[in-house]
């Protein structure tokens, strides 16, 4: 049997680190991993695979020794210098940022989902933005089935999509109430969740607060994470004329996005049909009592999609399943996931898989 090289670029960051435990939980066919990072990060040693691993640092000769695959997780700037050398070398490169995504000659993947594209990449293949992952997978046996008219998109994105700083905002917003409460002002004892603390990655205070500002501004008005979702969409169900329109909001909640995703359809449905296609395909978990109930006034516990619950699993989970009144054939759905597992990290991994 081949021995098998794959390379992992940004193993000490988030994502990265996540890499390495999905690995280690697939225990894939693979002989030989070899971590990178920055120049600043090289020389840390990571416990991984029951063995201490050195971080090297990357550079313009590190894919000379020859690596089957590898695993970009460093962010863009990184991943457009760095992987096209790679590809050149003969490996393949599965790239977590965005800077391949919409280049017409690199796939865009979720295995669930568009899997026969794989085949047709030259050396990159992109993984999707975490909050699109989660969102077609959902869609993805809808469109099969009755076509997708219109989708709008309202996302409920947790702080760790937004990396450490973004982690470490909401952390110190919680000490800093915590403080405040302790020393609550005695004469008009009033708390402020908002007082003045160093922001490491947002623009506002996310503890106590909702942020419609996911990525930089365009100049129509919208977000690059919005459109992000409304692109990548299209390009996986291999829809470029679909409508799409999305609002993408930051929220105080550590790991896992929510989304209400509100689609329209060509066809008619009913609604037993479409909650059985969706309890059938791959990758995709119902939670929803309510769907099936005569009386979901009388349900005592309520079923539904909760981001505590998906954190740490790869799965996509859906739920509040319900008719949209509004227009002659539409649906509304609740979908959650784990933005850094299936979201990032095991998408990628997924797709190693694959092709292995």
């Amino acid at each position: 049997m081949k021995n098998v090289r794959l390379a992992i670029v940004g193993a000490t960051g988030l994502v990265g680190r996540t890499v390495l435990k999905v690995l280690e939980e697939k225990n894939l066919p693979i002989s030989e991993y070899v971590l990178f990072a920055s120049s600043k990060s090289a020389g840390k040693k990571i416990r991984f695979m029951d063995r201490d691993y050195i971080v090297q640092g990357l550079n313009e000769l590190s894919f000379d020794s020859g690596f089957d695959y590898a695993i970009f997780c460093a962010g863009g700037t990184t991943s457009k210098k760095y992987a096209p050398i790679a590809a050149s070398k003969g490996c393949i490169v599965v790239d977590n940022s965005s800077a391949f995504r919409m280049d017409e000659n690199v796939p865009l993947v979720v295995p669930e989902v568009n899997p026969e594209e794989i085949k047709n990449n030259k050396g990159i293949i992109a993984n999707p933005n975490c909050s699109t992952i989660q969102a077609v997978v959902a869609l993805k046996p809808l469109d099969d089935k009755y076509k997708i008219k219109r989708i709008v998109y309202s996302t409920y994105q947790a702080v760790s999509g937004a990396g450490r700083n973004g982690v470490l905002d909401l952390e110190n917003g919680i000490k800093n109430y915590m403080i405040d409460k302790a020393i609550e002002d005695s004469s008009n004892n009033t708390l402020n969740p908002t007082s003045s603390y160093e922001l490491l990655k947002f623009n506002y205070p996310i503890f106590s607060n909702c942020l419609p500002h996911i990525d930089v501004f365009l100049d129509n008005g919208y977000t690059k994470e919005e459109e992000k979702m409304i692109n990548e969409t299209r390009k996986i169900l291999k829809r470029p004329d679909l409508k799409v329109t999305a609002t993408t909001v930051r929220v105080p909640v550590f790991n896992s996005h929510s989304e209400a995703i509100n689609v329209e359809f060509e066809k008619e449905f009913e609604m037993e049909d479409l909650v059985e296609t969706l309890s059938n395909f791959p990758g995709l978990i119902l939670q929803d009592n309510l769907v099936s109930a005569k009386t979901p006034s009388n349900i005592e516990s309520p079923k539904y999609p909760l981001a505590v619950q998906a954190s740490g699993n790869d799965e996509v989970f859906i739920g509040r399943i319900r008719r949209d009144f509004s227009v002659e054939s539409g649906v509304n759905l609740w979908v959650v996931a784990d933005n850094i597992r299936k979201g990032a990290a095991s998408n990628a991994v997924q797709i190693i898989e694959k092709m292995l």
